[in-house]
Formats: C-alpha cells, sequence, structure tokens
C-alpha cells in the first residue's frame, strides 16, 4: 500500500481567474455539496453501470476515517465541464488534489479539535435547503420523487457536508491568516506567465447604483396585520396552521416546513421573534407582531430551558403606488445634485442608498474579488440591458424594480467606463492579477502545511489516478 507525497499542480492564470479566484473555492464546494446530496436522483445508492455512461460508486482515496468516492470527483469535474470548462486530465487531477487535501484537513481538524458551532451549521444548512427549493421551482412531493428520498434525509446529507465545508474553510483560514502580497510579489507573478498564456478578457464595465427602498406607508401596513388577523382567527376556529401557512406566508421554507422553524436558541432568530416566542405559551397563537422581515403570526409549540420550538406565518406589506412616487423623487432630487456638481455620487451612494452591499463600495458592484471591473456576463441581466442605451458617465433616471430580497425599490445607475475585449495586463487588470497572485501563496503555505501534516495520518490513493502523480514519492 502506497502513501501519498502530493504534488500540488500549480493552477495557471487562466484557471485561477476563469475560477474567479477565491470564488472558485466556493464555487467547488458548492458544486461538491449539491452534487452529493442531490446527484442521487435516481433514489439508488450507487449510479448505473458504466456503460450506460455513469459512474459505479468506488472508494478512491483514503484519508484516515475520511474517503473520496468516485462519484465525488466525477460529478464535480462534469460540472465544470457543463459551466464552460475545457475537458483535461490536469483539471481533473486538481480536483482529486483539492478533494484529498480537504479530506486531510478534517483529519487533522479531528485530531487538533478545530470545530464549528451546531447554530451556525444549523443556519447554513437552512439557508442551503432554501436555496434549493426556491430556485428548483417544484414542490417539496415533485423533488423527494426527483432525488428518490425525503427532504429530512436531503436535509441531514447536506448538513454533515457543510459541517465538513465549514471546518475546511475554518482550517484555511487559520492557515493562511495575515498573508498578503507586495506590488512587487504581483509584478513577479505576472513577469512569469508566457505572453501566449495571458487569458483574454471579454469587455468590462464600471457601474455603481444608489438604492431608495420604498417606505411601506402606514396604511399598508394596517392592511397586512388586518389579514393576518384573519388568519390568525381562521386558525382558532380549527383550520390547520400548516395548510394556511403554504397559502399565505411569504417565507420560502414554508415550502418544506409548513411554517415550522424547528427547535431555535437565544440568538439565533432576530429579536422581535425571539423575544415574542419566550412571551407565549406552549400553543398559544400571537396577534401580528412586526420585525425587519414583515408581520408574523407565531404558535409557540414547546420551550424546554432556552430553546423553544416555533411556527410562523409571515406577510412583507407591499408598498402603494404613491410609497413608489415618494422613493422615485427622492432620489431624482439627489440625482440632480449630482448632475449638476453639487454632489459625488460615490459619496451619495455612501451616505443615501439603502442597498448594504453596494453603499459601502461608493454604490459601485464588485467582484468576488474586491474588482469594480465587471465582465459583461457578470452583470444583472437588466443592468446590463440598462446600459446597452446609455453614454459612458451618464447618471439614469430613476428605476423601479425589486430587489433580491423581494422588496419594492427605486435605483438610479452611474455607467462610470467601459474597458474593450482586451488581454490581460496589469493595468487594466490589477485586482483580478492580485487576487491570482494571493492565491498563489496561499496555496503554497497550504501544500506546505500537507506535506507535514500528512505524517499524522494515513493517506491512501487508488493506482488508477497515477497519472496524476499523487502518488509519486
Amino acid at each position: 500500500m502506497k502513501y501519498i507525497d502530493m504534488q500540488w499542480i500549480k493552477m495557471s492564470l487562466r484557471f485561477i481567474i476563469d475560477m474567479k479566484t477565491t470564488g472558485y473555492k466556493r464555487f467547488f464546494f458548492f458544486t461538491l455539496l449539491l452534487c452529493a446530496a442531490l446527484g442521487q436522483a435516481t433514489g439508488q445508492d450507487t449510479a448505473p453501470a458504466e456503460n450506460e455512461g455513469f459512474v459505479v460508486d468506488e472508494i478512491i482515496a483514503k484519508v484516515d476515517n475520511y474517503i473520496v468516492i468516485k462519484s465525488e470527483l466525477e460529478r464535480a469535474y462534469q460540472d465544470y465541464i457543463t459551466n464552460g470548462g475545457a475537458p483535461s486530465d490536469e483539471t481533473k487531477c486538481q480536483y482529486l488534489a483539492m478533494l484529498v487535501r480537504n479530506k486531510l484537513m478534517l483529519a487533522k481538524a479531528e485530531i487538533d479539535s478545530v470545530m464549528v458551532l451546531d447554530a451556525e451549521v444549523d443556519l447554513n444548512t437552512e439557508n442551503r435547503m432554501d436555496m434549493i427549493l426556491a430556485q428548483s421551482g417544484r414542490t417539496v412531493d415533485e423533488l423527494e420523487v426527483l432525488y428518490g428520498k425525503t427532504m429530512e434525509q436531503v436535509k441531514l446529507e447536506l448538513r454533515e457536508q457543510i459541517r465538513e465545508q465549514m471546518i475546511v474553510s475554518k482550517m484555511e483560514e487559520t492557515m493562511t491568516e495575515g498573508v498578503g502580497v507586495t506590488p512587487s510579489e504581483v509584478k513577479r507573478f505576472f513577469s512569469k506567465i508566457p505572453k501566449d498564456s495571458l487569458p483574454y478578457f471579454s469587455a468590462s464595465v464600471e457601474v455603481a447604483q444608489m438604492v431608495r427602498v420604498a417606505k411601506v406607508s402606514e396604511a399598508q401596513e394596517n392592511i397586512t396585520r388586518t389579514e393576518l388577523s384573519r388568519i390568525r382567527d381562521r386558525i382558532l376556529a380549527g383550520e390547520e396552521f400548516a395548510t394556511l401557512a403554504k397559502e399565505y406566508s411569504d417565507d420560502p421554507s414554508v415550502i418544506s416546513n409548513g411554517g415550522e422553524m424547528g427547535w431555535s436558541g437565544r440568538g439565533r432568530m432576530v429579536p422581535e421573534y425571539e423575544a415574542m416566542a419566550f412571551k407565549l405559551k406552549p400553543g398559544e397563537i400571537s396577534t401580528p407582531f412586526k420585525s425587519p422581515f414583515g408581520f408574523h403570526i407565531m404558535q409557540l409549540i414547546e420551550r424546554r430551558g432556552n430553546e423553544y420550538q416555533s411556527r410562523h406565518i409571515l406577510m412583507s406589506p407591499e408598498p402603494s403606488q404613491a410609497d413608489l412616487d415618494d422613493a422615485m423623487r427622492y432620489l431624482d432630487s439627489i440625482r440632480s445634485l449630482i448632475v449638476h456638481d453639487s454632489l459625488k455620487f460615490q459619496n451619495a451612494a455612501k451616505e443615501y442608498s439603502d442597498d448594504v452591499q453596494t453603499k459601502g463600495n461608493g454604490g459601485f458592484f464588485s467582484d468576488r474579488d474586491g474588482g469594480v471591473q465587471l465582465t459583461v456576463d457578470e452583470l444583472d441581466p437588466i443592468i446590463f440591458f440598462k446600459l446597452d442605451s446609455m453614454k459612458v458617465g451618464e447618471i439614469s433616471k430613476p428605476i423601479a424594480y425589486r430587489t433580491d430580497d423581494g422588496k419594492n425599490a427605486v435605483r438610479i445607475l452611474y455607467y462610470k467606463s467601459r474597458i474593450p475585449p482586451h488581454q490581460a495586463s496589469l493595468e487594466e487588470d490589477w485586482t483580478k492579477i492580485y487576487a491570482a497572485t494571493l492565491n498563489e501563496k496561499k496555496d503554497r503555505i497550504l501544500q506546505k502545511w500537507f506535506q507535514k501534516a500528512r505524517l499524522d495520518v494515513f493517506i491512501n490513493i487508488d493506482p488508477m489516478y497515477d497519472n496524476c502523480g499523487l502518488l509519486d514519492q
């Protein structure tokens, strides 16, 4: 039986940038999580035979008590290809190398007692399940037929893999904490790349936004309160809470849980929700109350010490046309100040914008590396088509739209610059090259860590992957 002496394959600049550097790891983990938890659509423990175009599951690597199975590698690799990656044995080896390194981190985390909080794992799992349900466009029953397992089984499998993902991330962050690169290191990294290997970037733009979420009037809030009160009366009259939750609640998780939130400890829910949970008696249903998400009615199912189990129905009041008109006028007045040079767009966005993700950056959209030059395929399609009718340097008039979390809002866009298609250069792509340099430096640190840490655990790789050079002494 052979032991691994990992020869980490250095990624080319093209590969790193195509996967958005640090974003590549997040993409990789996300792919593995969904493939492992949801990939078995047939409901079988193993896939059909290889002569039918699928992979028979088998263990291809062991790291102490952790294993890598063949389907885990193949599905991640196929997903990479499906998303536009070029097929190559080298890329598959890179995926296998990362899988083995991640399993080693898990084994070492166990030895070193590195843990993550259960509450954080539960929250991440709930968020991931909500996203799966929202993006699938299917009912729970349809998804269970598709996956060949109950959503509770999917959730349990996903939870364990999310826990492992979080531990690996924590290990990586600990080992690379404080690591940075200097401008001279970035220039040296770039100078070593052969000219014919430099990637060719499509057109990119710098665009910023200032957002005003429509403030819901008291009249609209009262309409929502009244509707929730009527629903509460129907429940008290004998109708099923879960049935009405699925019909009326704006909480996307209601599709799978009928409004039940499971067991929650102090600090997990927003203060308003938690406070109500500790006011109610078991079985009691609250009157409508407000939180940052909207208005709720809640039923306390059970309480044990500082933990409680509850169900709720959420309704988010919609702003009226008059509320939207107020937001339009507000942004139009700020736009006039900017156009007449009385105010800088970046300063105005930082002070007045309601969009938390962009206001700290002067309103500018950014990629995962923090750069503000976005390729057109990274833009929201609605923004892309709007820019097509604008000139560089122009600030749009207020535009109504819905935010990612479903709120009615208005925004103005600032089309600062456009860079035509070009080959990578330090002058125009500094942020991306900086991130690639930093990623390569972190990989060297993780490689050194691996060479030392592998002596503490048992590692074995299937001989079929000798071509990767992962078994070389």
